[in-house]
């Protein structure tokens, strides 16, 4: 290679010097970067067979390792990457979309496969902009990741001049700085501090309340902040539930965590909090899927919420205190309000509540323990709950398999990980293989389902290829069965086998796909084999598809509402 400064030479340094240890994308883009990072690192460039796969691998890498992850595609592949970031939009991941753009030489003139992509970017991105020279390759790249982890972190998408970014093939001004800024690295790169005054209040609040719970989300996830979580609510008393965002904010060990509230939910949650008097919002946007759509709690319950950005702070329930301040920061200094010579008169409170939790697991014990054939999906989360490791990592799908496993499964230890999917059926096996490279030394396990299996079921060859060691378990009933319920609302109860087609497969071992795919792969049948099948898979150490077999006609639980 030539030892000209070249803007290729500039980002690959930049990117080492980020922290960068996967880029996930399509080719062809910014070839002589990729080119050049052989020369100074040992950056893998893993290669998706689909854009949104890439997009979804580098927000699963960036939800685990708290750092942006890097997914890349060229011009005409920059729609499917735009489409991929709409979940971690969604989930407030930082995610950096690099994609080739239009050339001003060739604008309107319809050069091969050009559009101008920017204008889709929009909606799903934090920052959107076009990188026209290799002299401003270092300011908008060091902005990328400044706007990626700052206050409420999201995607950010920059488009490189030419269908490939050949941008990066021109000479570099050797006088324009180079370095990065390590303080934005990762989340959080700044911490704002609350306002006292405003901590006292709410502390006032708090420490009169007779039925206060905690409601925490992502934000105290993205924060570090699930210790002081955890010491609160055992010093204050105060039951916790959480969104999907902040599963594994709190373990189920703590006698105060009631499960995840909302839509996608368990019951013992949803009555804790439509039961409470005052509701602690902490990290949460309070969006449609965590309130059940603004009814849970119900709206005019007295509220405090506390948030990094201060546009969700009393924009879907009124609030006697608003806070914007980072969760830890808040939390410490809330710590030092804490009074608990108040606790006694919540006793019957934290009664109530384990009341409630206990009526739930004796609810669903039956499930949960089932030995039906085929196999209850309700049991393989509990097996789940009861078997995976200490440091493992669960990554979850949408749409069923986030209904069961939001409100079946337990997180057991504070060591144990828990990502969702924001809305997007199968995006979990591509964001496991991310989180796999983010963890290397973690056992990551993804539950899917077929429906979501097959969107990326090429990403096997992919994990293969990549030696990418994820746990795939495909709850596989041979359907899209959480949309069996609409059918039957609209067929009038009862459907026709034409109605049927709609959403169901034809019934397929995706464990013989996976092995002749290079992967290693079991079926279960029984549910008696599932604990030991899951413990062999994790112990090979390689990509192994769990395929078990699971009846078509269990429904999840709809959120318990009054």
């Amino acid at each position: 290679m030539s030892n000209e400064l070249t803007g290729a030479k500039v980002l690959a340094k930049m990117l080492h010097d980020y922290g960068v240890t996967d880029i996930f994308h399509v080719p062809a883009v910014l070839r002589t970067t990729m080119a050049e990072l052989e020369t100074i690192s040992n950056i893998r460039r893993i290669h998706a067979h689909g854009e949104a796969s890439a997009a979804y691998m580098a927000d699963g890498y960036a939800r685990a390792s708290g750092r942006p992850g890097v997914c890349a595609a060229q011009i005409i592949g920059a729609l499917n990457l735009a489409a991929g970031l709409r979940d971690a939009w969604l989930a407030k991941s930082p995610v950096i979309a690099l994609t080739g753009g239009r050339d001003q030489a060739t604008k309107f003139k319809k050069a091969y496969q050009e559009v101008d992509d920017i204008p889709a970017f929009e909606p799903v991105t934090k920052l959107n902009a076009t990188v026209d020279s290799a002299n401003r390759f270092p300011d908008m790249l060091n902005q990328a990741f400044r706007v990626a982890v700052s206050g409420s972190p999201g995607p950010v998408h920059l488009q490189f001049k030419g269908n490939e970014g050949q941008v990066d093939q021109e000479s570099f001004d050797e006088t324009i700085p180079t370095s990065i800024d390590a303080s934005i690295s990762s989340v959080p790169p700044y911490r704002p501090r609350p306002d006292i005054v405003q901590i006292q209040k709410a502390m006032d609040i708090i420490n009169n309340a007779k039925k206060p719970i905690l409601v925490v989300g992502g934000g105290v996830r993205w924060s570090k902040a699930g210790d002081l979580i955890d010491e609160i609510s055992k010093k204050l008393k105060i039951p916790v539930a959480t969104s999907l965002n902040g599963k594994d904010v709190i373990n189920s060990t703590n006698p105060l965590n009631v499960g995840v509230v909302g839509t996608y939910s368990r019951g013992s949650a949803n009555k804790s909090v439509l039961a409470a008097d005052l509701a602690i919002f902490i990290g949460t946007d309070l969006g449609g899927m965590v309130t059940n759509f603004w009814t849970i709690p119900k709206i005019g319950i007295k509220a405090i919420h506390i948030d990094i950005d201060p546009e969700v702070l009393g924009r879907n329930y009124p609030l006697e205190v608003g806070i914007m301040a980072d969760a830890k920061m808040a939390l410490t200094e809330m710590m030092k309000f804490a009074d608990e010579a108040m606790v006694e008169k919540r006793i019957s409170w934290v009664e109530e509540v384990q009341g409630y939790c206990r009526d739930w697991y004796n609810e669903f014990r039956p499930l949960l323990q089932s030995d039906n054939i085929p196999i209850r999906p309700e049991r393989v989360c509990h097996d789940l709950s009861l078997n995976l490791p200490d440091n493992s990592f669960v990554v979850v799908d949408t749409g069923h398999g986030g209904m069961w496993m939001g409100g079946m499964f337990d997180l057991k230890s504070s060591g144990q990980s828990y990502i969702r999917s924001a809305g997007h059926l199968g995006w979990a096996f591509p964001a496991s293989l991310g989180v796999k490279c983010a963890v290397p030394d973690r056992p990551v396990v993804c539950f899917t389902g077929d429906a979501g299996f097959w969107y990326h079921i090429a990403e096997v060859e992919t994990a293969v290829r990549w030696g990418i060691n994820a746990v795939i378990v495909v709850n596989n009933n041979g359907a899209g069965n959480q949309s069996k319920r609409g059918f039957d609302r609209v067929y009038g109860g009862t459907q026709t086998d034409k109605a049927r087609e709609m959403w169901t497969f034809n019934n397929v071992n995706f464990a013989q796909i996976a092995k002749h795919m290079g992967a290693e792969s079991i079926r279960v049948e029984n549910p008696k084999d599932f604990t030991p099948a899951l413990q062999k898979a994790i112990a090979l150490n390689k990509c192994v598809i769990l395929d078990v077999v699971t009846d078509v006609d269990a429904l999840a639980p709809l959120a318990y509402t009054v």
